[in-house]
This record gives structure tokens, sequence and C-alpha cells, in this order.
């Protein structure tokens, strides 16, 4: 049996053996169940649990992609586990497991599996590091998990695209008359212009150009949420500030609901690479990083769901409530946590909109930088992270025009990018410049960008077909309007004593002061009582990844001081 590339290199790390004296403290954790020769133990989009460890016989594992493909990945003897980042997640196994000869397992649930590992530390990061391991291998691997068709250049399917590679599901992408079995859906399924992409799911059902709600669903990252549960915390925004927040409150016992309208990671997730964050002297990626907070997050129990934007935030009710968009759910809670960033600004150009995922991106992953192969692009920015996207698009496209409106980088970026970006020859930054024009067909997409130089009134067009907008953000406030939670003249939440005065003043509507809860100021908590904010939501904030995790960490202590506050309920 020949093993993954992953496996093979770090085979030891992907397949660790469990010892009899860890097999036996694992009992008190999950019940054994026999199968039989050939028996399924878990189907790829339809099984769920937490780990299974093999006590006799063996583990067949498959991954399978919904079009009834299968290929084998490993097979798991005495000792060894089956299990992968689904099962930590509480989401659909993506890949089959049958029994080979009579077999025996330990079964965990994912709650088991949870508290297994808080209470075994060393046990527990082998399991952990192995499911990372193995979800990495299913993602190099496109063999397993949804299977997209469409003809080239449909703005759907790369945006489907991007929000499967950025919440770390793996998919495989085929065109339309690549293979029979493709020829052979779309004949069946005879999809019209309005219905590309085709998805076939795991468990082999299909859906024409299904919305990234119905993924999430369908994916499990859109779980089910529980109306009558009352949460000690919600937090709204899963970039570093809110994933902090959540592995934090979570470990020491908060019961936590995370909510984020399309990933997690945030704005942070964009960056190519994060060279002054703490602790990562040859710097780290944005996703990684992301990656391995996500991870903590569902080791110490923590609820998301994604893709869940709030719509309203409902103040004048105790427990708060959370009310979701495109639904009438209210999610009930103790206290809410405000860290969901800001929105992508966008440059006030016509036809903008008609050309967003043709040509147009506002972030800079592996999947864009696929498109940049040998051609010269345009980014517009002048802050961190536009000279991260533009130092690594330069690696992939043969140039880069840098686009800026001041007359240098000094003011708006750190001097080790400036530095980066002046020796990197590909590079070519354009001061005092803005796109006034964009050209192309709806079909082939983005063609022609015209770039004024406003210290000369000069025009010139560029023959492109990418464009990347890192032109800052604007704060996501506007759901937090029927709450009256006080904010700045730039729409940034206040807080602490700052709240405190603006919210005091005459004529300022929704004064919450009268709340029955006595409590001293919280430099974190805003006008309204429970309601906290933090990151780049908050005004006053550093905008800076360990900045943002900071605060999502000092929050933590704010909110059980807020909580043991709250009066009793019987």
């Amino acid at each position: 049996m020949t093993l993954p590339d992953t496996f093979q290199s770090r085979s030891a790390q992907a397949l660790p053996t469990i010892a009899p004296p860890e097999l036996k403290r694992m009992e008190r954790f999950g019940a054994r169940a026999v199968f039989n020769d050939g028996d399924m133990l878990f189907e790829a989009g339809r099984g769920k649990f937490g780990l299974m460890v093999v006590v006799s016989g063996k583990i067949r594992i498959s991954r399978y992609d919904g079009l009834g493909n299968s290929s084998l990945i490993t097979e798991h003897g005495p000792g060894e586990f089956a299990g992968e980042m689904s099962q930590l997640s509480d989401a659909p196994t993506l890949v089959n497991g049958h029994a080979l000869g009579t077999v025996e397992v330990l079964v965990l649930t994912t709650a088991a599996l949870r508290a297994l590992l808080v209470a075994e530390a060393e046990l527990g990061e082998r399991i952990v590091r192995a499911f990372i391991l193995r979800r990495v291998e299913l993602m190099d691997s496109a063999a397993c998990g949804p299977v997209l068709l469409s003809p080239n250049n449909n703005s759907r399917m790369h945006a489907l695209r991007g929000w499967l590679s950025s919440n770390g599901q793996p998919h495989k992408v085929l065109d339309p008359a690549s293979t029979d079995q493709a020829r052979a859906l779309c004949e069946r399924y005879a999809p019209q212009p309005d219905d590309w992409p085709l998805v076939v799911f795991p468990d082999g059902g299909v859906q024409k150009n299904p919305t990234i709600v119905e993924l999430g669903r369908r994916l499990g990252t859109l779980p089910a949420l529980d109306s009558d549960q009352v949460w000690d915390a919600i937090v709204v925004g899963a970039g570093p500030a809110g994933l902090a927040t959540a592995v934090y409150a979570a470990s020491e016992g908060l019961s936590v609901l995370v909510l984020d309208t399309r990933a997690y990671g945030g704005q942070a997730a964009a960056s190519a690479r994060i060279e002054n964050y703490l602790g990562f002297p040859t710097g780290i990626s944005g996703r990684a990083l992301a990656g391995r907070a996500y991870v903590q997050s569902k080791k110490f129990g923590v609820e998301m769901a994604i893709p869940a934007p709030a719509a309203r935030l409902l103040c004048d009710v105790r427990p708060l409530e959370v009310e979701m968009c495109g639904s009438l759910q209210r999610l009930r809670t103790r206290s809410v946590v405000v860290a969901c960033g800001a929105r992508y600004r966008r440059p006030d150009l016509a036809n903008l909109a008609r050309f967003e995922g043709k040509g147009v991106y506002y972030w800079a992953s592996p999947l864009e930088a696929g498109l940049c192969k040998g051609a010269e692009v345009i980014l517009v920015g002048g802050g961190n992270s536009a000279g991260q996207a533009a130092v690594y698009l330069s690696a992939h496209a043969e140039r880069v025009h840098m686009l800026i409106r001041r007359e240098s980088l000094v003011d708006t970026m750190s001097t080790y990018l400036i530095e980066r970006i002046a020796a990197t020859p590909n590079i070519v930054l354009h001061t005092h410049a803005q796109i006034v024009e964009l050209d192309g067909t709806d079909d082939g997409g983005l063609d022609r960008v015209k770039v004024r130089d406003a210290r000369h009134g000069t025009e010139r067009d560029y023959d492109v077909k990418r464009v990347f907008l890192f032109i800052g953000a604007d704060p996501n406030t506007g759901w937090l309007g029927d709450c009256g939670v006080a904010v700045d003249d730039k729409g940034f939440i206040v807080t602490g004593y700052d709240a405190l005065a603006r919210n005091g003043q005459p004529g300022d509507r929704n004064d919450h002061r009268h709340d029955e809860i006595e409590r001293p100021v919280a430099s974190l908590e805003t006008s309204v009582p429970g309601v906290f904010a933090i990151g780049d939501v908050r005004a006053g904030s550093t905008k800076r990844v360990a900045a943002a995790v900071g605060e999502g960490a000092a929050v933590v202590s704010q909110i059980h001081g807020f909580l043991a506050r709250l009066p009793r309920t019987r």
C-alpha cells in the first residue's frame, strides 16, 4: 500500500499509535463496538462520530467524491484511530470507513473527544496534530468533498471555491466536458446559464448554483442552532479578536457561540505572510494562524456557525438577543462581543460589480495567485495588507503594478514591507495614481484598466485581467442600530468611559444606563451593558493582529465580571 505524500513524510504524526495503557485511560470516554467484515463504519457526507480507535482488526479509509469515485488513503490497524477535523467539528465525515475482517473499536462522540483532548494533554496533542495533517492531505488530494462543475470564468464558481478554501473544505473542480461522468451529469440536469455551477455533495446530492448558506448547511459549518439555549457569550466575528475571545472564554468554562458572515480568520486570513507577530520569527500566513486558532476553539468546545451574518442586536430584553440575517431566528445570550471588523471598501467605479470574481478581487489567496501566473496585475492600496499581497503576488505574476494616491508608503505601511517592495524588481509603485475605468466582456471578464496620474493629469490603459483592491474598510456596525450602541463620527464603536460620556449626552437615544446591573466601567464594554467591542471595529484600537488577539483575551475577564453581577435566575 502506497501512502499519500503527507503521510509518507510525517507518518509518525499523521498515523500515530495509541499504546495499551493510553487506550485503557481512554475507555472512560467511550464505548466499544464490533463490526463484521465489509461493514461500513462511517459514510462520506452522512456519518458523524468523534473518534474510533481500533482495538482489533483493520479499518479501510477511502476518499469518496459523491460521483462514485473512491480511492484508498490508508488502513488503520490495532492502536490506530480513524478521524480528522470533521470529527472535531461535529460535521459529516468526508471519507468512507469499511471493516476489514471482524473489527472492534472504541467509539467516542465529538463531546467525549473534546473532553479527552482537555483531560489528556499529551495524548490530545498527538490526536489533534494527526487530525490537522489528515485534513491537509484531503485538501491536497482534492479527491473528496463537494465536486464543482462549471464553464471557465464563472464568477459564482470563484466565489464558492473561495469560500470552501477559506474554510478549509476539501473540494474538486471539473470542467463539464472533462470526463464521461461530468458530461453525463450535465446532460441529466441540463443546467441553464444561471444554474452554474453544479455542485455534487459527498452524499451524492446535486444542487444547481447553491448559495454559500446551502453549502454551509450541507457540509456542517452552519449547524442548526437552538433558539431556547442561552449562551454565556455570542461572539460576532471570527477574525483574530473573535477567535481569541472564543478560545479563552471556552477554556475558562463559558459557553460560546461564534457567528461569522464568511470564514474564520477575517481580513487577517488574507495576509500571505505576517512577519511581525510575536513568536513567529520566520512569519506565518494569516490563513495558517487562523486555522490554528480555529482548531483551538473546537478543542475547547466552541460552537461556530459560518456563514451566519447577524442582522440585529436586541438590547431591550434580557438575555440579549441576536437576530439572524435571512430568518426570524433569535439567539439568546448573556453577553455579546462585537468583533465583526469591517467591510471591504469598494471604489466608486460604474461597472465594478460586473467584474467582481471575474477579474476584481479583494484578497490574494493561492486561488487568486494561480490566476496570475505569467501575467501583469494591478494592486490598489498602501497598507500592510496591500504590501503583503503585493509581495506574495510578485512570486506568481510577471509584474505587479501597485497604485497609491499618496506620495509614498511611509505613513501607511511598516518599514520592513516598504523595504521588501523596493527590493522586489517586478513590483512597480505608482504614486498619485487611481483606477478610473474598468473594461471587459461578460463572458471573458476584465480586459483593460484605465489609470489616472493625478499629479500630471494623464491617463494610461493597462491590458490586465486581474485587479486586487486593498483600499481599506468601513466599520461593520450597521446591524447595531436598533440597539443604540454608541459609535464615533466614523462609525467605530466607542467603549469604556468614552462610551459612558457619549451615551450620556442630552438627546442621545436608547439610554441603557438605567439598567438594573450595577457595575464599574469596563474598558472594552460599549454604551450597552453586556455588549463589548474588540478589534478593528472598536474606536481607537490598534489595527494589528497582535493587538486584536490581546483585546480578545482581555475582554474575557470583563465578561466574567459582568456575568458575576447579573441577577440570579431561578
